[in-house]
């Protein structure tokens, strides 16, 4: 009797001892920094959303190299210095590589940081060409560039609104100032002198005084480079005062929070963005999962899904996470498959071939314009 009871503790002991030995199931971490909270936290939950769909998609699918991936998220709330120590902390973490920021002077300076540890950094929505020019290898874009975004804004305004009156605003940020300047420059070249070219601040709420001035000028048209909330808010203000201006914002606008600020004050504004994507092919499944969960996939959602996808592939293709290795293998030229379609990455990062187009408010919801449409406007 005690000798059985002894081989009991004896095989319960050599058990335990494997069970300890025993490696832990593989995992590799994924960051996802974006504004959670703050001023644009409406854009933050577009990342987040698609991130943890594309990181469901793929742990169901077997994961990356074998090992199952689990997100680890960096709230930069929209702040520069929020978004570095977003970054360093993502990066103690020991995250593979990172999807984000939105904010173009949040990316910029966090760059450095995931530069430094080698660590990927690919943002859905970060659109100022200084982001992919510094020169860095693993930094790329799933969006355009302000420059191509500017092109088609400037050249719209210069075609509709020949020999009228545009004003220009802009929130004095890096992505405001940025697309503002570019649609400036284009709208410029072709023969386009605007009427006025002011800044406003982030975060303030009463623009009656600059939608004064802009009345006063009696212009035709208003580019505004900037964000949902301010852009959402001089537009209301300007229908408040009468001015009936057709308005025009960048995709930094691109929420139905901005429609929420609005109301019906939104009615035929216009935007530029990428061509819409929820109903082609290759987005299907995806969509139709965020709609049975009861979400509709605006904005940036399939643009932070994208970016999880390239991750993956790239990683999988060159066999391992590590920073340099994946870099290389979205660099060689290869197109990897997305839900917004095959993205084929530069030299510098930046997606081959993007594209902008028109689209208008129309009752809340925004509606992608045809060439014969975008021909009409402003006649």
């Amino acid at each position: 009797m005690k000798a059985r009871f002894a081989i009991t503790l004896l095989a319960t002991a050599a058990l335990g001892a494997l069970a300890v030995q025993a490696p832990a199931m593989a995992e590799v971490k994924l960051g996802l920094a974006a504004p959670l909270t703050g001023p644009n936290a409406a854009t933050g939950e577009q990342y987040r959303r698609g991130a943890e769909a594309a990181v469901k998609a793929l742990n169901a699918a077997g994961g990356v190299n074998g090992e199952q991936v689990t997100l680890v998220y960096g709230d930069d709330a929209s702040d520069p210095r929020q978004g570095v120590a977003a970054a360093n902390e993502l990066v103690g973490e020991g995250v593979a590589a990172v999807i984000g920021h939105y904010n173009s002077s949040v990316s910029i300076p966090a760059s450095t940081v995931y530069a430094e540890e080698g660590v990927l950094q690919i943002t859905p929505g970060s659109t100022n060409p200084q982001l992919t020019e510094q020169g860095i290898k693993t930094v790329f874009r799933t969006c355009g560039r302000d420059d191509q975004q500017g092109d088609v804004a400037g050249k719209f305004l210069a075609t509709a609104y020949k020999g009228r009156k545009v004003a220009i605003l802009e929130d004095q940020t890096t992505y405001g100032k940025g697309v503002a300047d570019a649609t400036k420059a284009r709208m410029n070249s072709l023969g386009l002198k605007e009427v006025m070219y002011e800044g406003i601040t982030v975060g303030e709420r009463d623009f009656s005084a600059v939608v004064s001035k802009m009345k006063a000028a009696n212009v035709d048209a208003v580019f505004f480079g900037g964000l949902y909330n301010e852009g959402g808010l001089i537009l209301r203000q300007m229908r408040d005062q009468g001015l009936e201006a057709q308005f025009l914002s960048p995709d930094g606008t691109v929420s139905q929070e901005f429609w929420g600020i609005t109301g019906p004050s939104g009615e035929g504004a216009l935007v530029t963005f990428g061509p819409e994507m929820r109903d082609q092919s290759q987005a299907k499944d995806a969509v139709a999962q965020f709609r049975a969960e009861g979400y509709e996939p605006e904005g940036y959602t399939l643009y932070t899904y994208a970016a999880v996808q390239v991750w993956a592939e790239a990683a999988q293709k060159a066999g391992s996470v590590d920073g340099a290795k994946v870099a290389a293998a979205l660099h060689d030229g290869s197109a990897y498959d997305t839900v917004i379609g095959p993205l084929t990455f530069d030299a510098k990062g930046d997606p081959a071939g993007s594209s902008y187009v028109l689209y208008s408010w129309q009752d809340g919801k925004m509606v992608q314009l045809s060439d014969a449409q975008v021909a009409k406007l402003g006649q």
